[in-house]
């Protein structure tokens, strides 16, 4: 027979063969309550507005310390799935993407001309290129709203306020497509947009140019103008280009 060699013992520091199992740290008490209050809200078809158990009872139901409960709800607050309210509790909301929205800064990019022609042709793809179904989903009541918005824009005491109303304005244009997620692209798309309402204005522009602007899309809407709307809308989006020079004056380098 053969001899058998006896295996020399491994080294705890030995990198594992492929074949080993790695098994997850287990998840800490925390994260376990997190885990169990979303499960409860599955389990109860609770929606938003709904409260939820009461922090003793949380306690009770997962056998939790009151630290435990509270720091899994800082993390589903911090999430945006839950809102503390006075005398109420944790209630459900939906606030996610919000939260998302606040990762987000555009204010390091520079507003080169380049920069610009990206954005509002990404704006134009949203505003302009869906003319169908803005005019299909479009009512009274919006373009109610959206003259209210742009008087607030020409009314606006400060450059920011003014910045403020104006992506309003747009942001009204853009949520009667009804598809939320479009809605909340745009929204993320705040701070440059804002930058670029504001590049090469003053507060005047706001009140007069910008604002009859507005008008002209506004009205074109109320028409059912398709072609004058797209016009009206396109210039509006490619004024500022202007501000920009011109590419060839982008590449120059500096003297």
């Amino acid at each position: 027979m053969a001899a058998v060699t006896a295996r020399p013992p491994r080294d705890a520091l030995a990198p594992l063969p492929f074949d080993a199992v790695i098994r997850p740290a287990a998840p800490s008490a925390v994260d376990e309550v997190v885990a169990h209050i979303r499960a409860l809200i599955a389990e109860r078809g609770l929606h938003v507005g709904d409260s939820l158990p009461t922090e003793r009872e949380l306690c009770q139901r997962f056998q939790a310390s009151r630290n435990t409960v509270r720091e899994a709800m800082r993390i589903l607050k911090a999430y945006g799935v839950v809102t503390v309210r006075p005398k109420i509790g944790a209630v459900i909301v939906d606030n996610r993407l919000e939260r998302a929205l606040d990762l987000f800064s555009f204010n390091t990019i520079e507003i080169s001309r380049k920069t610009f022609a990206d954005i509002q042709g990404f704006r134009s793809m949203i505003e302009v290129d869906t003319v169908e179904r803005i005019f299909d989903h479009a009512g009274p009541d919006d373009i109610t709203e959206l003259r209210a918005r742009n008087r607030a824009m020409r009314d606006a005491p400060t450059m920011a306020d003014a910045s403020e109303a104006d992506f309003s304005f747009h942001l009204k244009l853009v949520s009667i497509l009804n598809n939320d997620a479009v809605t909340e692209v745009y929204r993320i798309m705040k701070p440059v947009i804002i930058r670029i309402m504001e590049k090469g204005k003053v507060r005047q522009d706001f009140g007069t140019s910008t604002y009859q602007q507005h008008a002209d899309i506004i009205d074109a809407l109320e028409a059912r103008n398709r072609i004058k709307y797209q016009y009206a809308l396109q210039y509006h989006l490619e004024l500022g280009l202007n501000t920009f020079g011109s590419p060839q004056e982008d590449k120059r380098s500096p003297e």
